[in-house]
């Protein structure tokens, strides 16, 4: 695309598109990823496995897709976003796609745990951060939350269409739905998503003055890269206090909730279709919810927010087992509250990343904090599983993760707070 002169930029600034394309891509990302907790029912009686077993591949999934978060923030750097974003589309519709044919479980573990775990961490919420940190000055946290609400909307579009398909289709219409939505927002994100504002002769969102050269990809192993930034980073005290609470936040939110609570809600007599809809209307409260965090992050103490943050969803989790046995008013209530606060804990995150590392390194060291939060999914997909099939119910699972995230309350409190002198190969 033809670089256009500062003078004859449009009113609209580039970086509003380049931040909804990202929006979309998330948006299907999100869909794909929502998938498994709709299926894990019908999937498990096709094969007559155990709760715990089809648990293990998702658990497989939701770690590598943390995992590959900090090596995909290299490779925005070392290749652009717009090729990596093709290549994490490409990796989903494949993945999915192919488990339709399959009927192993090793078959289930390399698409939907390894291919579909890599295409969806390669388009997560590091893809959000890092657009919302090379194309914008102003409005930072605000794109942020709107890119990590995202994941949200995904759920409201997605989940209630997948219950319906699967009632009536079968599990194997639920990945194809997935595939072809993924296979959709390719040509977009060809056509107009743009590496870095300089592609298009601006500067991020926010700056003046005149447009300087682009700055050359970085040179070397993206691995490797990945790696050293870990490695200054855990140096640090405050990362390793983001990575605890954000174990704590991954087991709560993807690892148990977005994967168990169908299924939970299944096992209290509630049909598929109504508990999918279910996480749709925290999904709907979360689109609001995420985007006041990114509004507030620029405004307030983002180590307050997260206090809240983590407190209200503690004391929501404890109150389910209860809402899943009572009234459905008391459902609706869980929705509503763990709906505001479902991925809200991001923006402020982001933004203490940031504080803290400096902008040049703070995607892949958030990256790195996001592999912790998929780690802690990981354990919690898998322990839920597991406590489900000893036990019969997921109660004693939903107390463990309230009980996790009030300590989480706790932990964040000292982010940044009387922290040793950051490495220099951080801070330059």
């Amino acid at each position: 695309m033809k670089a256009l002169s500062p003078s004859a930029a449009p009113k609209l600034h580039y970086a509003w598109i380049a931040a909804g394309v990202t929006f979309f891509t998330l948006l299907a990302a999100a869909g794909a990823r929502a998938m498994p907790g709709v299926v894990l029912v019908p999937l498990g009686n096709d094969f007559q496995w155990s709760r715990a077993t089809v648990s293990s591949i998702v658990s497989i999934n939701i770690f590598l897709y943390g995992l590959v978060g900090p090596f995909a923030a290299a490779l925005y750097q070392r290749f652009g976003l717009k090729r990596v974003m093709v290549a994490a589309m490409i990796l989903l519709a494949g993945g999915y796609g192919l488990s339709t044919l399959a009927t192993h479980y090793w078959q289930f573990v390399i698409l939907w745990g390894v291919v579909v775990g890599l295409g969806s961490g390669m388009a997560a919420t590091v893809l959000g951060a890092a657009v919302a940190n090379r194309w914008f000055t102003q409005r930072r946290g605000l794109v942020m939350g709107l890119l990590t609400a995202s994941a949200a909307t995904g759920q409201l579009i997605f989940l209630p269409w997948l219950a319906t398909v699967v009632t009536n289709y079968g599990w194997r219409g639920a990945p194809i739905v997935v595939a072809a939505a993924t296979l959709l927002t390719i040509p977009f994100i060809w056509w107009l998503m743009r590496d870095d504002p300089r592609d298009v002769g601006l500067r991020p969102f926010g700056e003046t003055g005149p447009v300087g050269a682009k700055a050359a990809p970085a040179k070397g192993n993206p691995a490797k890269r990945a790696i050293d930034t870990l490695i200054e980073a855990m140096r640090v005290r405050d990362f390793w206090l983001l990575a605890a609470s954000f174990f704590v936040c991954g087991a709560s939110t993807n690892g148990l909730i977005g994967t168990h609570l169908v299924s939970a809600a299944y096992d209290c007599g509630i049909p598929e279709v109504r508990a999918a809809s279910l996480l749709a209307v925290m999904g709907m409260f979360d689109l609001v919810g995420t985007t006041a965090s990114g509004w507030l992050s620029d405004r307030f103490n983002c180590r307050y927010l997260l206090f809240g943050y983590y407190s209200l969803r503690g004391i929501s989790l404890l109150f389910l087992p209860a809402a899943l046995l009572g009234p459905v008013a008391g459902l609706g209530v869980f929705a509503i509250f763990y709906g505001l606060d479902w991925i809200a804990t991001v923006p402020p995150t982001v933004k203490l990343t940031g504080e803290v590392f400096g902008r040049e390194k703070a995607s892949i060291v958030f990256g790195w904090v996001v592999a912790f939060h998929q780690v802690g999914a990981a354990f919690a997909t898998s322990a839920a599983g597991v406590l489900r099939t000893v036990t019969g119910t997921y109660t004693l699972a939903f107390f463990s993760a309230g009980a996790l995230c009030l300590i989480a309350a706790l932990v964040v409190l000292p982010i940044g707070r009387g922290r040793r002198e950051i490495p220099e190969a951080i801070a330059a």
